[in-house]
């Protein structure tokens, strides 16, 4: 916004120096000029974080075992994609790799592409790693070990082992979510469904964040929940700093109607006996004409000017009070 600051020099009474409906005033005053603004209606709603379930990732081996080594030992310890979780002893997936070892020792001789691909795919089934099976080969030797690698960037948010536990087929070792993306889930009664068509995008705001967030990709849940009789609306939100957790509380602002309009702050603007008051800049150094304007509050910042200025027009930003009694002892109201 821009605000211009005038430092005045007079020295003389008050009295001697009130024109007619204007008011001077002798101390440090702030201006700022009616400007035009892209403006919204705006709704509030209430919603949580809730993690994108597309980004949540289970980690649940095809085969048991023990493990031997464990490199993601914290619950919400941060991981990166094909960074290893944990190093682990199978016999079965030990036997296969010594199969497969042999069917390729033996298929030299005898040369059967069959019988190493059903080899080979034996190990792939088991969700070993296209880089372990070709070490099998390489090195000539099967490992006893085998490491699970984490297949997305994200956080550990369920540790199912600890150190030198034995696991099964199918158990669920770790659970790992990416928050590059978010959801946030916002619930409206059955009457706020209409304004939806119309709403173009919705603004976000989090407890202790200074950054407000965007979305225009909504989804309005099929369903409605008998219990409060609310819709539930999801937006997917970006989240690439990840500041955003699961849980947190959101103020969700719908933005409909966006259109051009005259604004000023809520600094600027005075309200006195049901009427709302600005103090113009006048014709000459430090005068100031009060006048009265319709407008309309869209926040605790900022309104609306419906009436009564223009842009460009410069009006006093602040010490209001002090410009309201000087215009009431020169009878400017």
């Amino acid at each position: 916004m821009n605000v211009i600051t005038k430092v005045l020099l007079l020295s003389l009474p008050l009295c001697l120096l009130a024109k007619e409906a204007t008011v001077e005033q002798l101390f440090s005053v702030q201006t700022v000029k009616v400007r035009k603004q892209n403006i919204s209606q705006r709704i509030k709603n209430y919603g949580y974080v809730m993690t994108d379930e597309s980004r949540v990732y289970d980690i649940s081996p095809r085969f048991g075992g023990y493990v031997v080594e464990l490199y993601a030992d914290k619950v919400y310890k941060k991981v990166k994609k094909g960074e290893p979780l944990v190093k682990v002893y199978s016999p079965e997936v030990f036997k296969a790799k010594d199969e497969y070892l042999n069917t390729e020792k033996y298929t030299k001789k005898r040369p059967s592409r069959g019988m190493l691909a059903s080899a080979r795919l034996k190990l792939e089934l088991l969700g070993i790693s296209k880089k372990e099976i070709d070490a099998v080969i390489s090195s000539g030797k099967a490992v006893p070990n085998t490491t699970i690698y984490a297949p997305v960037d994200g956080y550990v948010f369920i540790k199912g082992i600890k150190k030198g536990a034995a696991f099964n087929a199918k158990q669920q070792l770790f659970e790992i979510v990416n928050l590059d993306e978010v959801w946030v889930e916002a619930k409206l009664f059955e009457e706020e469904r209409a304004r939806l068509s119309v709403t173009k995008s919705y603004e976000l705001n989090f407890k202790g964040l200074h950054k407000t967030y965007f979305t225009n990709n909504a989804l309005l849940y099929p369903q409605l929940d008998p219990k409060v009789a609310t819709l539930t609306l999801r937006l997917r939100v970006k989240n690439p700093e990840h500041k955003l957790f699961p849980g947190m509380y959101a103020n969700v602002i719908s933005l409909k109607d966006e259109s051009e309009q005259l604004t000023l702050p809520a600094t600027a603007v005075m309200r006195k006996d049901g009427k709302h008051y600005v103090f113009v800049v006048g014709e000459f150094e430090g005068e100031y004409e009060p006048m009265a304007v319709r407008v309309k509050e869209i926040d605790a910042k900022t309104y609306v000017i419906l009436n009564g200025l223009k842009e460009g027009d410069e009006v006093v930003n602040n010490a209001l009070f002090m410009m309201d009694a000087d215009a009431q002892i020169n009878g400017l109201y």
